[in-house]
């Protein structure tokens, strides 16, 4: 076992945890976990859309990033089999050094080969997804449990910090460089990751892994559907595939909304991005400081609701045009809510996992919110095309504005499933701090 994996003294001062290496460890590995998700999500529809394809094609390309919803079908083999420089590193470094080649490939190819897009898609969103299984088990075994809380929201932090390479700081170069460049450049930045991670220790004993692969695959499902009844697991997993649906969407084209506005790649890299960052570290730090004194499930409704509002000012973005001030305004308020929307999802996830199977359920629980986002993104393009009239032909400007006003009005629409679903799954009535296995599950069950 690692000199890492220690309990904090309790006689150390709080801020003990803030000066520590596996802090440190937290960012850089939040860093890179980021990293291939946001190129897929912005970098390559923003290239796609600048070269030239339909907004239908662009949003059809994102199925190529289906691996991230299904990676609980192979997190049990990560569990279960150990490669070269350990159970969790060997996985790491091994899915690290595999996206820094697939990304830079991005650049040697035409956008107009759908069919290479595709296949470098879902490569890097299977090695990616590896990637996100084996660090959350890993710092889900290197911390003490008082310092998971902290942990994680800088782990989350980072993870946005790493927006700003393919969400920022690509668009800027590609309008003075090549796209192969930019890809090259964005890629180099996997580094970080495949060094972290050949400098840190090993986290995990071999004698803890699972002694078969059915064991691996079986029980973390079996507990999970058993605990409060198959109902009330069934009405959780729906809750966590619509919580977040309808702000999904809003993001899901949010760069070809951008570029379609009127906004120039500059505009979109430091304008947008920036504001989009700086928001998001704002609302998670505001969110975990409200949880401290609001429980989850009446944080899952004050944050759920400001969530199911912000697609409103990207809808009057559509009306104001390329203004910059309207540009950061609208950006700042929904990224509000995707900000506070995810602190309080987060924690309850962590609510409804088992300690004795962390790694399967969170890899299970995480790929299922990773669902809608993926869905939306491939129906998005269509539904704004039919909104606006504009299907797959040039069209005026002002109609395709309208289709993107009305298209953020249905994502205000869609996210109201999800508030109604927390009558049941977590009524602002229930008791604070239960046991997890008892809480929301067990009261399911009883209603």
């Amino acid at each position: 076992m690692s000199d890492l994996v220690v309990e904090r003294d309790r006689g150390a001062p709080w801020y003990a945890f803030l000066l520590s290496r596996r802090l440190l460890i937290c960012v850089l590995q939040g860093f890179s976990s980021g990293l291939p998700l946001y190129l897929l999500i912005q970098l390559v529809p923003g290239w796609l859309r600048k070269e030239g394809i339909d907004l239908s094609t662009i949003g059809l390309f994102s199925l190529g990033t289906l691996p991230y919803t299904w990676k609980f079908l192979w997190s049990p083999l990560v569990d279960r089999f150990r490669p070269p420089f350990g159970r969790r590193r060997g996985w790491a470094i091994a899915s690290q050094v595999l996206l820094l080649v697939t990304m830079v490939q991005f650049g040697t190819i035409e956008p107009t080969s759908t069919s290479t897009v595709v296949v470098l898609m879902f490569a890097t969103s299977l090695f990616g997804a590896t990637q996100d299984t084996v660090l959350d088990a890993y710092r889900r075994e290197m911390l003490a449990d008082d310092e998971l809380g902290t942990g994680s929201s800088f782990f989350i932090n980072a993870y946005r910090f790493s927006s700003l390479v393919p969400g920022s700081l690509a668009f800027v170069l590609a309008d003075h460089l090549p796209w192969s460049a930019v890809f090259v450049v964005v890629a180099a930045f996997m580094l970080v990751g495949i060094v972290t991670m050949l400098a840190v220790p090993e986290t995990t004993d071999d004698r803890m892994a699972p002694r078969s692969l059915r064991a691996a695959v079986v029980e973390p499902f079996r507990e999970f559907f058993t605990r409060g009844g198959v109902n009330a697991a069934l009405l959780v997993l729906a809750f966590l595939f619509l919580y977040k649906l309808g702000d999904n969407m809003a993001v899901a084209l949010q760069t070809p909304f951008f570029i379609d506005v009127g906004f120039s790649l500059s505009q979109i890299g430091t304008i947008a991005k920036f504001t989009i960052l700086g928001t998001s570290v704002v609302a998670t730090a505001i969110g975990g400081l409200l949880m401290l004194r609001l429980p989850i499930n009446k944080a899952l409704w004050v944050f759920g609701i400001i969530q199911v509002t912000t697609s409103l000012g990207f809808a009057a973005l559509a009306r104001v045009g390329p203004k910059p001030l309207m540009l950061a305004a609208a950006a700042s308020y929904e990224y509000l809510g995707v900000g506070l929307g995810t602190v309080a999802l987060t924690a309850f996830i962590a609510q409804q996992t088992s300690r004795s199977f962390t790694a399967t359920q969170l890899a299970l629980l995480t790929s299922l919110i990773a669902v809608p986002r993926t869905l939306a993104t491939s129906i998005t393009g269509f539904l704004v095309e039919a909104l606006s009239g504009c299907a797959r032909t040039a069209c005026d400007h002002g109609a395709l504005m309208h289709g993107w006003f009305e298209f953020f009005l249905v994502c205000s629409a869609v996210g109201v499933p999800g508030i109604l679903l927390l009558l049941k799954v977590a009524p602002w009535s229930a008791k604070a701090h239960e046991p997890a296995a008892a809480s929301p599950r067990a009261q399911i069950s009883q209603s």
